[in-house]
């Protein structure tokens, strides 16, 4: 069930064009951050590629069987099942597994708000804005400030009586070899981990409680309220892995490259070196063209926000405000397409100097493109095409 509240607000002309000149200045602070991200993320592709590379052309594969000296500090790869000997214990929910995790998850029922915005431009330059609140249940492993809601009638309680924890095993091998902290950390495949009445706690601590599908409802008998927590536990059972990283005695540690990024990579299953690198280079790729396009979209959002004052002035007619606004939104995408591929040939000229000429040539003849299509629109002039 959710509770929806409405209120409207208004904006004068005068105001928003207080708001738009304030938005010039983060909008040039978002311009500028744009050329940072394009510029940075070119020579993180590039490192992390030539990192890739060395490491694929020198990798040892290893048996796990033993723990050979004359590999010490070397790049291995090394494959097997991940086991361990050790107890965890959640002694609160009293629940203990031989695991290599062991997860707790508790979530609290809770006012979750969400807030949507409709605005209308009125003659004169004002705006109205229609704002609705919606209110629902939700349940949420982290306490909801309620006191930042707009409406005050929904209260959330201010802490948990309980918190989700991670346990982890001390001691996890791959035959003769010991993983690291970090590496275990990393071995993820976590199974639900069903409860029982033996995990209920006592009533005077916890109030009333129930088991419903392998979960602990903890506060109401029946139906939940405001406030329940609900407990889930996970656990990662010794299961097979593949690692790529440095020897160090019968352990692991990074393995430094030339270009200084380490190596240190744990795959879930059994995998050969070539399948892991491919899949690290596949990451690298994807990830670079994600940043790519965040780089874009803030130098976008950036110019638009510098140029928003031009359709806010244009608005006391809303028609010619949105006419110049979609004129100076598709104007400022073309500007940030040029400026983001001539960023990134420049960071070419940098990091990949063989390449960076054909993307400055690409980025050039984009704009030589614009620039004929703008020559080629006849000017108007009282409403008749100018004669060329």
């Amino acid at each position: 069930m959710t509770d929806t509240y409405t209120t409207i607000t208004q904006d004068s002309w005068f105001s928003r064009i207080g708001q738009s000149l304030g938005g010039t200045l983060f909008g040039l602070l978002l311009f500028l951050i744009a050329f940072v991200i394009l510029f940075i993320n070119e020579g993180r592709a590039v490192n992390t590629h030539k990192m890739l590379q060395e490491g694929a052309g020198m990798v040892v594969a290893v048996d796990n069987a033993r723990v050979d000296s004359a590999n010490e500090g070397q790049l291995i790869h090394v494959s097997g099942r991940a086991d361990t000997k050790d107890s965890l214990n959640d002694p609160v929910f009293k629940v203990g597994v031989t695991a290599i995790q062991l997860k707790r998850t508790v979530e609290m029922l809770q006012w979750q708000e969400n807030k949507s915005s409709t605005t209308t431009k009125n003659l004169g330059g004002s705006t109205e804005t229609e704002t609705t609140y919606r209110y629902k249940k939700a349940w949420s492993e982290r306490p909801i400030d309620s006191s930042q809601f707009h409406e005050s009638g929904y209260q959330n309680p201010e802490a948990m009586a309980f918190e989700s924890m991670t346990w982890q095993a001390n001691t996890v091998t791959v035959g003769a070899f010991h993983l690291t902290h970090h590496q275990i950390s990393r071995i993820n495949k976590f199974e639900k981990f069903p409860l029982t009445d033996k995990n209920k706690l006592k009533k005077k601590i916890a109030g009333k409680s129930r088991i419903e599908d392998g979960q602990l409802y903890l506060g109401s008998k029946a139906h939940n309220e405001v406030g329940d927590l609900r407990v889930q536990m996970q656990v990662v059972y010794p299961t097979d892995v593949s690692i790529i990283s440095a020897q160090a005695g019968n352990s692991f540690k990074p393995y430094q490259t030339k270009v200084g990024k380490n190596i240190s990579m744990l795959s879930m299953g059994i995998k050969p070196a070539t399948d892991m690198f491919a899949s690290a280079e596949a990451a690298n790729q994807t990830l670079t063209w994600m940043l790519r396009g965040v780089g874009l979209l803030v130098m976008f959002f950036g110019l638009k926000l510098m140029v928003k004052i031009f359709s806010v002035l244009a608005d006391v007619v809303p028609l010619f405000g949105n006419i110049i606004g979609g004129g100076t939104s598709i104007i400022a995408f073309l500007v940030a397409l040029v400026l983001s591929l001539i960023t990134i040939s420049v960071a070419w000229m940098f990091y990949r100097p063989l390449l960076s000429g054909g993307l400055l040539a690409v980025s050039l003849l984009v704009f030589w493109l614009i620039q004929s299509r703008a020559k080629k629109v006849p000017a108007v002039v009282d409403g008749v095409p100018a004669s060329t």
